[in-house]
């Protein structure tokens, strides 16, 4: 009987090693691939570094619609501010001004029944590492929201 709890031990022993040997084994190789740009060919010239580094914390696709108007398409990145909008960088001022504009609304939160416009935005992207997906309009739960950072679809 005192045979049976060495044998565990040991095995258990044994497990415990294995276990350590194969974190460190992928820790090391984490390390590399990180090392070396995701091990990608070619990606570890200092110009893709330096491109990574000035990746936009905000890069937004815009579709703004309003009856009878044809749509109209922009897209919006922020520090460093450029895209395809009329004026990036007042829309970025505009975003960067307040708190996340675009979480979801709360739930159990009564909105008004006042729609004042037809326009609509259509965005999506990321803002500051937060995906983003929703549809703004002038009304409703969104007329304070549009209010504030309406502006960035005219």
């Amino acid at each position: 009987m005192s045979m049976r709890p060495v044998t565990l031990r040991a095995r258990s022993g044994a497990w415990y090693l294995l276990v350590t040997a194969l974190c460190v084994m992928l820790a090391t190789a984490c390390g590399t691939v990180s090392a070396t740009g995701g091990g990608a060919a070619g990606s570890s010239s200092p110009s893709a570094a330096m491109a990574k580094a000035k990746a936009a914390k905000i890069s937004l696709d815009i579709t703004v619609t309003s009856a009878g108007a044809k749509a109209k398409h922009w897209t919006l990145q922020c520090e460093p501010a450029g895209g395809t909008h009329p004026d990036p960088a007042a829309a970025c001022r505009v975003l960067l001004a307040g708190k996340y504009p675009f979480a979801a609304v709360p739930k159990g939160v009564m909105c008004p029944m006042i729609v004042a416009g037809t326009k609509r935005a259509l965005v999506t992207g990321t803002w500051l590492g937060k995906k983003v997906d929703m549809t703004l309009f002038r009304g409703g739960c969104y007329l304070g929201r549009w209010a504030k950072i309406g502006q960035i679809f005219n």
